[in-house]
């Protein structure tokens, strides 16, 4: 079992555009206690990646190629429960509610939030998970 207690937040990073992908990881590189544990292109990636690197937190796209991330949240949660999920994506806020009965995750956020914000969030999930703890919120 890994310990609960560590000095940086593992963050897992799945988008199946790489622009993105890269964008995010050069951001969240640059953070104090934060530490990058893999980046996926799609769900099945996603799952494989963190049955390895046990992130605490996944930054995950919601509509990807080969297994999306609504599929990918639910076995990631069954693998891993305390890692926190935050579902990334450009679903409108209007088809959200149907959306997020289809998945796991503790936190949604648009494309379109301000980098600054997504990171504080994953900051903020991270030390829940760390610390052993899940904030569920979905």
């Amino acid at each position: 079992m890994l310990p609960c207690h560590t000095s940086a937040i593992r963050v897992l990073l799945v988008d199946d555009h790489e622009l993105t992908r890269l964008t995010l990881k050069l951001a969240f590189s640059n953070q104090a206690n934060i530490q990058i544990v893999g980046l996926a292109t799609n769900g099945k990636e996603a799952i494989d990646i963190a049955k390895q690197s046990h992130p605490d937190v996944v930054i995950l796209d919601l509509q990807m190629p080969v297994m999306d991330g609504w599929s990918a949240s639910c076995q990631i949660k069954a693998i891993a429960p305390t890692t926190q999920i935050i579902a990334y994506s450009s679903v409108e806020d209007s088809k959200f509610q149907a959306a997020k009965a289809m998945g796991k995750w503790d936190a949604f956020c648009q494309k379109d939030i301000p980098t600054t914000e997504l990171i504080a969030l994953a900051k903020k999930l991270g030390k829940k998970s760390v610390n052993g703890f899940s904030c569920k919120t979905n």
